[in-house]
Order: C-alpha cells, then sequence, then structure tokens
C-alpha cells in the first residue's frame, strides 16, 4: 500500500507526504533509554538530510525536510512516553494528515516482543500493549497508521517492563540497537521511494 494525501482545507497548509513521529521520553534522565530508541531514529534522519529539530508549539521537537522529491515532516513528542498522542495529534492536523491519509502517519518505537536489534514493519493492527501508540489511538481515534517497530527484546529474570525500557542497553545490545536504528531510518527512505508494502517486505523478511 502506498502513503496518500489528505484533502486540503483552507485552514490547512499543503499537506506532507510523510509525517515521522519517534516515540521517547523528554529529559537527560531518559537519554539512550530503551525507550528512546525511536526518538534516535528521527534524530538520525534529520542530521542526514540536514534538518533541525526544533521546539515549537505542538510539544514536541519538530522539522519539515524534503527526502529526494518528498515533504517529510519529523518530530519528537516532549510529551511523556505515555502521553505522545498529545502532539501526534496537533502535528498530524498541522501536516495535513488526516480524512483517510493516516498511513502517512509513521510512528518508530521500541518492541519488546521482538529480540534486540530486529525491526519490523507493520500497517494497522493492534497496540501489543504499547501505552504510546494506546495514547496516539485515543487521539487521532484509528489504528490505520504505520509503525516501525525496534526490538529491545524482554526484560531478563524478575525485572519487570517499566524498569526495561527505562534502562540503558549494554554495551553488545547498543551495537545492535545502532545498527537497527540505521535501519529503521533507512526504512523511511524505502518507504517514500517505493511504498509501505514493498519496504514492508523486504525489512520484514531481512530482519
Amino acid at each position: 500500500m502506498a502513503f496518500g494525501r489528505s484533502r486540503r482545507t483552507k485552514h490547512q497548509a499543503t499537506p506532507t507526504d510523510l509525517f515521522v513521529v519517534g516515540l521517547g521520553n523528554p529529559g537527560e534522565k531518559y537519554a539512550g533509554t530503551r525507550h528512546n530508541v525511536g526518538a534516535q531514529v528521527v534524530e538520525l534522519l534529520a542530521e542526514r538530510h540536514g534538518g533541525r529539530l526544533r521546539g515549537g508549539k505542538n510539544n514536541a521537537l519538530a522539522d519539515e525536510l524534503r527526502i529526494g522529491d518528498h515533504r517529510v515532516a519529523l518530530a519528537i513528542p516532549l510529551t511523556y512516553y505515555n502521553e505522545s498522542g498529545l502532539a501526534v495529534a496537533a502535528l498530524a492536523r498541522r501536516h495535513g494528515i488526516v480524512d483517510g491519509a493516516w498511513g502517512a502517519l509513521v510512528v518508530i518505537h521500541d518492541e519488546m516482543d521482538l529480540e534486540p536489534g530486529r525491526i519490523k514493519l507493520k500497517l494497522g493492527g493492534g497496540l501489543a500493549g504499547n501505552n504510546g501508540l494506546k495514547s496516539i489511538v485515543s487521539h487521532i481515534h484509528t489504528q490505520d497508521f504505520a509503525r516501525i517497530r525496534i526490538g529491545i527484546g524482554k526484560p531478563p529474570g524478575s525485572q519487570n517492563g517499566a524498569d526495561h525500557v527505562l534502562r540503558r542497553p549494554g554495551k553488545a545490545e547498543s551495537v545492535e540497537l545502532d545498527i537497527a536504528k540505521q535501519h529503521a531510518a533507512d526504512a523511511v527512505e524505502a518507504i517514500l521511494a517505493n511504498g509501505m508494502d514493498a519496504a514492508m517486505n523486504h525489512y520484514n523478511q531481512s530482519s
């Protein structure tokens, strides 16, 4: 399935081709934790394509840039992870991602159900208990958006999930996650170049 644009209204700017959101928690306390890998991918995309993420009025660091011939909006919510929908809904309206064009929203997030370093792409479907995705759905009232899931593995032993995602990975896992973040950024570029279906076929088989 290719991504699409919504119709423009007199109150909206020209819709962007893709709106890419990386989930994480704000502040130095959470920098480098497993829960912030999605945000780090958006930072990487901005760096690759000459963007500069800036704070604005929509509770997010954001920028709009070009990747090839495409207009792409990037954002990292400055709300806490579990309240990501507040920023996503406001920015989606700002960038014209509404009215049946939710395939143009790509949310990048950590995933405990995948082993560390593996990535999977998904369009729509369940939320697997991810509170950031739940918040987004509660504000945009649809699950029909794309996700790039970055594996962080399940917590070891008796450690609970919350402790696991809020910890920084060890050295070996950090190397795996750094590679995965590069692949996730590549996947965004592949969605733009070839569409979501082709990107899913490539990354879901090879990762």
